[in-house]
């Protein structure tokens, strides 16, 4: 989820151009086809026609959202081998990956919102305060059209993902997807207009384009009212120097260099069989995977051992189908280029490869090694940026404060793990991580808790997606004061009267003073005040 959808991926054809993707498998360099790309005129004009269609889906109500939502389920089961065998030929993950970690987290989300969306955007009674007179209330009103850019990694998750919650709140979605997967789209698209034609709603009110930079930079222009970006802090950048220019707010998701914290007293299949998940899921491609194994003196050698020897035996081949491989393939040759530079580098200065470590031939297909890197040290670049691929570091560590103050020494704070049998002990580091999340004794699982806020800190971004805060980060939360009473008495400001400021000054140390004593001499000054007022 974190690699930038603006730069050309080495996968997108030679026969690519400003007007053209040619899309290939990148586990086996097959051509899949080509997509057009959408210009910065057709940008605007899908975004006006989405503003169009806003109108009449902000006005719908929300039975006939969780209709199109219920349809968008329905659709999704019934083409669940046909969107799996999509992602594996567009991204080159394996069937597993594809049902397991896009198609069920989606399918996830989707149940969460139709069964908790209304409850969190349902105009909301709240105090008056003061103002015993009037009602106040907060309406959770749709924006308008936001548009979503995300990366690579999880073609299906990325787009559905992104788009339900903005389209539960009332608003359109136009979606910028990266160029990298521009082949399965079409299927996607194609899944969303179906379930809002059920419904009578227009397809303009969510629609995916295509294209590189220029496609993307016209999107963050084009007077949309929020924007979602999944990608890279360089590309996160400039996303908010481009939305600067209307003033558009924005939610960021920039990646993470998480932690996986293994204590001394950690259950060891349990921490094992979490890191591997952690480390190799999607090949390492997640925002979440944990790229750096905190692991305590008391269980190293043990953990070491036991990781290293289930690690090698990982299958990895072209996904052909369910059942048979592992692993799969890196995306792009440009992140294949990532990957293998930082592992050279800390080859190069001390690390050793327990287990791969090399880079193939380039010619068999965009492919690198479940990887276990040893002697990594802090100071190393492997440690401090985001590798993105399947590389796990393993670091040792002495004691709960070092595990501590290694983990929370990049600039990144998405997700964060801690494992070990004592509950008080894990919670007292969970406490003293700086992330968005701390999962205990599980890998990953805060993502799929929909109920929780998903975000980062530092340079992992700002905002938040699921839960009560992602979907009304979708809304303008609007203040309403109305009369409590069928009558009204109106506020008389002016003409200033003499003894005005002392009456106001006196009722202010009725209404805020701290303690009887004050209370009572502000409440005698305002009767004086009131009985012998100057004429």
């Amino acid at each position: 989820m974190s690699v930038t959808p603006f730069v050309q991926p080495a996968n997108v054809g030679p026969r690519s151009s400003p007007q053209v993707i040619h899309c290939i498998n990148p586990a086996t360099g097959a051509s899949l086809g080509e997509v057009a790309v959408a210009g910065p005129d057709e940008v605007r004009a899908v975004v006006e026609r989405a503003r169009a269609a806003q109108l009449a889906w902000g006005r719908s109500s929300f039975r006939q959202r969780r209709a199109v939502l219920g349809h968008l389920t329905d659709i999704i089961i019934e083409r669940a081998d046909e969107i799996c065998a999509a992602v594996a030929e567009d991204s080159g993950k394996t069937h597993e990956n594809a049902l397991l970690g896009e198609v069920m987290p989606v399918l996830n989300k989707i149940r969460w919102m139709i069964k908790n969306g209304e409850k969190h955007l349902r105009p909301e009674r709240v105090s008056s305060g003061l103002l015993m007179h009037k009602k106040a209330r907060i309406e959770y009103r749709p924006l308008g059209v936001i548009a979503c850019i995300v990366p690579w990694n999880y073609p299906f998750q990325n787009i559905f993902g992104s788009l339900v919650a903005p389209l539960m709140a009332g608003n359109a979605v136009v979606l910028k997807a990266s160029e990298a997967v521009a082949w399965s789209t079409a299927l996607f698209q194609s899944i969303i207009d179906e379930a809002l034609r059920r419904e009578g709603f227009s397809a303009d009110t969510v629609r995916i384009l295509n294209g590189f930079g220029e496609t993307g930079a016209a999107l963050v222009r084009a007077r949309v009212q929020k924007i979602l970006f999944i990608g890279s802090v360089g590309n996160g950048r400039r996303i908010i120097e481009g939305s600067a220019e209307h003033l558009t707010p924005t939610v960021m998701e920039l990646g993470g260099k998480d932690p996986m914290i293994v204590c001394d007293d950690a259950d060891l299949d349990q921490a094992v069989h979490s890191a591997l998940g952690g480390c190799f899921i999607n090949l390492g491609q997640n925002c979440i995977a944990s790229e750096r194994l905190l692991v305590m003196d008391g269980i190293y050698d043990r953990f070491l051992a036991e990781f290293g020897k289930r690690a090698a035996a990982l299958r990895q081949g072209v996904p052909t189908g369910p059942g048979r491989l592992d692993v799969g393939a890196i995306n792009t040759m440009q992140q294949l280029r990532v990957i293998d530079e930082l592992v050279s580098d800390a080859l190069a200065k001390g690390a050793r490869a327990l287990v791969g470590g090399r880079m193939p031939d380039p010619a068999t297909g965009n492919f690198y090694p479940p990887t276990v890197l040893v002697d990594v040290t802090p100071e190393m670049r492997i440690a401090r940026e985001e590798v993105f691929g399947p590389v796990a570091l393993i670091m040792r560590v002495k004691d709960d404060a070092e595990a501590i103050r290694v983990a929370n020494g990049t600039d990144f704070g998405l997700h964060s793990s801690v494992f070990s049998k004592d509950r008080a002990r894990a919670e007292r580091i969970a406490a003293a991580l700086d992330a968005g999340a701390t999962c205990i004794n599980d890998f990953g699982l805060c993502y799929l808790a929909q109920d929780l806020p998903f975000g980062g800190v530092k340079y992992s971004g700002f905002g938040r997606m699921n839960g009560r805060d992602g979907l009304r980060a979708y809304t303008n939360a609007k203040a309403v004061l109305s009369d409590r009473f069928g009558f009204n008495v109106p506020p008389k400001l002016y003409p200033v009267a003499p003894g005005d400021y002392e009456k106001a000054r006196a009722s202010i140390g009725l209404m805020f003073g701290r303690g009887g004593g004050r209370r009572l001499k502000s409440l005698l000054a305002l009767i004086r005040l009131s009985l012998f007022a100057r004429p």
